[in-house]
């Protein structure tokens, strides 16, 4: 009887999920914002937090989801988030404004984000400049769907005050403005795209699913969706900035394996917009978007810089540290841990 107990308790700890091994972190409880949390954008994030990644890592997160990535980047401003799950540009836009953010961990190798007209309002659409005077929606105003509309409006000779944007979230929110006709374009991710896509409400103009044309979009790398936070929460918590990046990591890489099925499994049925088969065209579409391993490409920060430029030039004129924006220490640490 003995020793059965001691072969179940051998048992057991060689079973133990990771956090009942994982060390102490300096700041177990935290707060990450994000902008449109149910966007394949963001998957890897809901994949570590329904898997339970942040758990097996000592820590106790709480997800709070906002319209767009500025309103989370708000959230972390104001002090009621910690860590931001945005887009990697926001780094940039912070260095120029004298509030340092670094990214350490990515989520998205391309932005995702997809410009389509409404083919009810603009039956007779031909090239970008006929969108002069329309109204565009964005997740929110200033965040990474407003500033890749920019910039491909800028690319094409129109200024953003050549259009009028228009909020309308990452959700139902933003299927029913165009299917009323209430915005005549849209720049947003899946699962919205494909969903608009299916029913005829889209007709696609550009398309950052595709890591190529997000290239040839932005001319280099563009990091999208990432973890940021204000330099001195990382300085003051490293152990918790590592212990964000293995989860995160581990989350990408069980991505990159899972098939379909896998993923309906884990996300919450409110993600599906109502359709299954749909979220899965959408993942499949987003899938090769999606970091394979957290790393920030060399020149990614440079492409971010480039594309903001064109729709600010007050951050092209500004002296910005691009060395000081993203760092990839965590995340080698990370794939050391999870292969």
């Amino acid at each position: 009887m003995q020793r059965r107990h001691l072969i179940a308790g051998g048992l057991a700890a060689a079973t133990l999920p990771a956090f009942a091994l994982a060390q102490a972190v300096d700041k177990p409880k935290l707060t990450i914002a994000v902008g449109g949390k149910n966007l394949f954008y963001y998957l890897p994030l809901t994949v570590a937090e329904q898997l339970g990644y942040f758990t097996d890592e000592g820590l106790d997160v709480t997800i709070v989801d906002f319209a767009g990535g500025s309103k989370a980047l708000q959230a972390v401003v104001g002090g009621s988030a910690d860590v931001v799950s945005g887009a990697f540009e926001h780094t940039l836009n912070m260095q120029s404004k004298g509030q340092p953010m670094r990214a350490f961990v990515l989520q998205g190798a391309a932005p995702q984000i997809v410009l389509g007209i409404n083919p009810k309002t603009m039956p007779n659409f031909k090239s970008i400049a006929d969108l002069k005077g329309k109204k565009i929606g964005v997740t929110a105003p200033g965040s990474s769907t407003n500033v890749m509309a920019n910039f491909v409006l800028a690319k094409a000779g129109l200024k953003p005050t050549d259009v009028s944007f228009v909020g309308v979230g990452a959700s139902n929110g933003a299927v029913a403005a165009m299917r009323s006709g209430q915005i005549d374009a849209i720049s947003n991710l899946d699962p919205v795209i494909t969903l608009l896509q299916r029913s005829g409400d889209l007709k696609i103009v550009t398309d950052t699913r595709i890591l190529s044309e997000a290239e040839q979009v932005f001319g280099g790398p563009m990091p999208a969706g990432c973890l940021y936070a204000p330099q001195s929460f990382i300085d003051k918590n490293p152990g918790a900035t590592q212990a964000l990046a293995n989860a995160m990591v581990r989350a990408n890489k069980w991505i990159h394996r899972a098939g379909a099925g896998d993923i309906i499994k884990v996300v919450p049925e409110s993600y599906l917009l109502g359709d299954r088969a749909i979220y899965i065209d959408g993942f499949l579409a987003a899938q090769k978007a999606l970091s394979p391993d957290g790393m920030f490409p060399a020149k990614g920060a440079e492409t971010a810089l480039r594309a903001l430029t064109s729709v600010d030039e007050k951050i092209g004129q500004a002296k910005l540290d691009l060395s000081a924006v993203y760092t990839n220490d965590f995340v080698k640490k990370a794939n050391l841990k999870y292969k």
